[in-house]
């Protein structure tokens, strides 16, 4: 998808700041884990001519403030390219999209990759962990176990792809990281089943070598020749990972959809006016004071005023608002909005980056790349737990080399050394740190689900439970976001009622009027159909005529009426005044000489808002409410859920500045919305949920979903972020105390003291203990009542 040339795009996420400093975003490719987004975010601050620079793993993402003078994006590519990663900066072919469309390609492929070699891993892994467990050894006639010839040999056919081709990218990506001194969880992983697979293939090839060295088979250790092999422990690690890794990449594959939903707002083409001669352009070459042609059903493309024409056009993007606007000379338009109807031309005033779309998408993306408390400190652990554990894995070595020397003559100190320390490295492997996270959220996400409530991230269940103040949007959120007929009352008889409904319809039928379109659906529902009209008249800004059986008829408002000389009566009056007190618009129909019938219009009150309001609220929850309406009809939502604090006539800006606000007072806010006006306050928010109901847009940038209009859901949904955090919380401590005490033992501590030694083989069954029972104790979300 293209929305702009590279250079526009570029500007698009471009904030130039003081003393010549940019600040730009940039798509980051190859990154693997935390500990990847850790090593990139270092590389970068410490680039001459970067200032800062912060990494997002979710997103695949960097903001970065740099010098241009000093350092140009192709120079920070090459630094990231040396150790393994990419910066994507530019684009070849414009015409197949914009930066972030080849980060898409890019992840879209290595997915597709991926499942391939964890499929084929699986494959592989089945047989070798079969033969492991149950085929080592055989019994003849009642006499001992005696290994089965030629097992190594087949385990090590079968797992040595599984290792070095399926796995091959751990290596590669550890090398890489080795020769700039830096290391992340591939570099763990390519050491612990390289060295196992190779002491294995060693002890396959030479299996009398640690007999003959006085290492004999005294621990309890699968073997098929007398000597230990641990392929099954290489293979699974290998398989293990993978499945983690594909199931992370398929969760992460749509954190960027809201950026392209938001592009795809604005088209490819346009039709602009030059000498007199209509022809096509490409957006990316409009320019400031060219006239582009807006037809009916089209999106408007770029900012500008109304030349000539008029139509009504749906700003519910900007504004919120579901009823569409009237457009006519000198009024301005908005890139992204859609027009209705009718046909104009408009002159451009703001195009590419300038435009109030370019600028919701700018501050969305900043604010979906921006850390969350948590993610910091994610990053601070993975960036110390690899080089710790190899440190331990060394250090476990050095110690078994020197203590084995002085109390064995060095008789075993080699094999204990050598065996503690590839124990150190099976046995953290970080399955249970890796898994302690996404289980959580899977099983959170599957509890939601069953309550109409989906989460994306961990992010914001961080937060969700602490929520101290909810913003809502009006339209869509406490209201149902659709116009429809909430009181008609008839002036005449029963008899007349009957034969003037099929005129009502006809006339509203052929009318352009947003809300023309909920008297449809009102009488459509009971069944009206409609009747022939001739002579109809559209009477802009009034409302419409046409006649029936030679009798003229009006729909419209008061002002129609007073033209056409018809006076409305007191209690009619009375009755509209009551409905416009509380934010209705009145339609009235008549013919040539009265009132037959008035109608009121608005957007209704969810029934169950005030519940969920007054929930909130009894929490000790500041709740507001925001929209881009008038402040009558704001006025009057407000006082119909029970609300004191609200703000009318807001813009999207205005929204995020007003959540900004409230967290400056040191508030933790929940955005509640349901358009795209609401994304650049939803993606600033410490806590985002999206009505499901609403715009693709709102539910992308928000980090929780709403498959409901039941407002009930939002108690519900800070409910179970808070069991969910929880568990998060649980699964991380028992996978570090799975660490704390394993990797210990793991190096012989308890040797001195009662003689057990554990072996690799063991190290790996308590590795997958450990993710079996952090998946376990994820699956005790299901049971918890919200």
């Amino acid at each position: 998808m293209q929305m702009m040339t590279t250079e526009s795009i570029t500007t698009s996420k471009q904030s130039p700041t003081t003393g010549g400093v940019t600040r730009q975003i940039f798509p980051v490719l190859e990154m693997t884990c935390a500990a990847c987004a850790v090593n990139v975010e270092s590389m970068l601050t410490n680039t001459p001519g970067v200032n800062s620079a912060a990494v997002n793993y979710a997103n695949q993402s960097a903001t970065v403030e740099f010098d241009p003078t000093l350092i140009t994006p192709a120079g920070m590519q090459q630094v990231l390219q040396s150790i393994g990663y990419d910066l994507v900066v530019e684009v070849e072919d414009p015409q197949k999209g914009d930066v972030w469309a080849v980060q898409q390609e890019a992840q879209e492929q290595h997915y597709e990759s991926l499942k391939k070699r964890t499929v084929w891993a699986g494959i592989l892994t089945v047989p070798v962990v079969v033969l492991g467990m149950f085929f080592m050894t055989r019994t003849r006639d009642g006499g001992p176990d005696e290994p089965i010839p030629y097992v190594n040999w087949i385990m090590m056919a079968l797992s040595a792809p599984v290792v070095f081709w399926l796995g091959r990218s751990y290596f590669v990506n550890a090398w890489k990281q080795a020769r700039h001194g830096k290391a992340n969880m591939d570099t763990l992983v390519a050491l612990s089943t390289g060295i196992a697979f190779l002491f294995s293939a060693f002890n396959t090839i030479y299996p009398e070598f640690w007999a003959n060295r006085g290492h004999h088979s005294s621990e309890p250790v699968r073997r098929s020749d007398g000597s230990h092999v641990y392929f099954e422990a290489a293979a699974v690690i290998i398989a293990f990972i993978s499945l983690g890794k594909l199931l992370e990449e398929r969760a992460k594959s749509n954190t960027s959809s809201a950026i392209r939903k938001l592009m795809g707002l604005q088209p490819k083409t346009v039709r602009i006016i030059e000498g007199g001669i209509e022809q096509e352009l490409l957006i990316v070459q409009v320019r400031v004071g060219q006239v582009i042609v807006v037809r009916p059903g089209e999106k408007i493309p770029v900012d500008g005023l109304v030349e000539s024409g008029e139509s009504f056009v749906d700003e519910s993007m900007i504004s919120g608002e579901a009823i569409p606007v009237i457009k006519r000379t000198g009024d301005s338009v908005f890139a992204g909005t859609i027009n209705q109807k009718g046909s104009f031309r408009l002159t451009a005033q703001k195009v590419g980056s300038e435009t109030v779309l370019a600028q919701i998408i700018r501050m969305v993306q900043e604010a979906q790349g921006s850390k969350a408390p948590v993610q910091k400190l994610v990053d601070k652990i993975a960036g110390i737990f690899v080089p710790v554990v190899i440190g331990i894995a060394l250090l476990t070595f050095g110690v078994w080399m020197l203590w084995g020397q002085s109390a064995n003559g060095g008789e075993n100190a080699f094999a204990h050394a050598l065996l503690t320390s590839v124990t150190v490295l099976v046995i953290a492997c970080p399955c249970a740190l890796g898994l302690a996270t996404p289980t959580a959220i899977m099983v959170g996400m599957g509890k939601g689900a069953d309550n109409n409530i989906l989460i994306k991230d961990a992010q914001s269940l961080e937060l969700s439970y602490k929520v101290t103040a909810v913003l809502l949007d009006k339209t869509g959120t406490i209201t149902e976001g659709k116009p429809s007929v909430t009181d008609l009352t008839w002036q005449v008889s029963d008899n007349d009622v009957a034969r003037l409904l099929p005129v009502l319809y006809a006339l509203e039928a052929q009318s352009e009027h947003p809300l023309a379109d909920a008297v449809v659906a009102r009488l459509r529902a009971g069944g009206i159909i409609g009747t022939g009209i001739e002579g109809f008249e559209s009477l802009t800004g009034r409302g419409v005529s046409g006649r029936h059986q030679q009798i003229t008829y009006f729909v419209g408002n008061a002002r129609l009426l007073t033209e056409q000389g018809l006076l409305i009566d007191p209690a009619v009056q009375k009755l509209a005044t009551a409905w416009q007190q509380e934010a209705k618009t009145v339609v009235f129909f008549a013919d040539q000489t009265r009132v037959l019938a008035l109608m009121a219009i608005a957007d209704p009150v969810k029934a169950t808002a005030r519940e969920a309001i007054q929930t909130l609220q009894n929490r000790g929850i500041a709740v507001y409410m925001m929209t881009g309406d008038n402040a009558q009809t704001a006025g009057a939502v407000a006082k119909a859920v029970g609300l004191s604090d609200f703000r009318a006539e807001a813009l999207p800006a205005n929204k995020a500045a007003f959540v900004k606000g409230l967290q400056a007072q040191g508030k933790v806010v929940a955005m509640i919305g349901d358009g795209i006006n609401d994304s650049q306050a939803l993606a600033q928010a410490d806590v985002s949920i999206a009505m499901g109901r609403g715009s693709d847009i709102a539910m992308d940038v928000a980090r929780i979903t709403l498959i409901t209009s039941d407002l009930n859901s939002i108690p519900k949904a800070l409910n179970l972020s808070k069991k969910t955090v929880q568990t998060i919380r649980q699964n991380l401590f028992w996978a570090f105390i799975y660490n704390l005490i394993g990797i210990p033992i793991a190096a012989g501590l308890l040797y001195p003291i009662n003689g057990f030694l554990l072996n690799p083989m063991l190290a790996g069954a308590a590795m997958a203990l450990s993710s079996v029972s952090v998946v376990s104790n994820s699956l005790r979300l299901w049971t918890a009542k919200l």
